[in-house]
C-alpha cells in the first residue's frame, strides 16, 4: 500500500516542522506592540457597589 511508505511523507513532515519552528516564530516575534503597557497605581481604581432597584 503506497500510503504506508514513509519516504516522501516523512520528509514533508520534517521540513514543515522546520519551517514552523524556525521561520514563523521569528516573524511573529519581530512584531512590536504599538502601545507599551503602563503600570497604574492602585489608588485610582475604586469600585463602588451598585444600588439595585429591587
Amino acid at each position: 500500500m503506497p500510503q504506508l511508505n514513509p519516504h516522501p511523507w516523512f520528509a514533508i513532515l520534517v521540513f514543515s516542522w522546520l519551517i514552523f519552528l524556525t521561520v514563523i516564530p521569528t516573524k511573529v516575534l519581530n512584531h512590536l506592540t504599538p502601545n507599551e503597557p503602563t503600570t497604574m497605581n492602585e489608588e485610582g481604581h475604586k469600585t463602588d457597589s451598585w444600588n439595585w432597584p429591587w
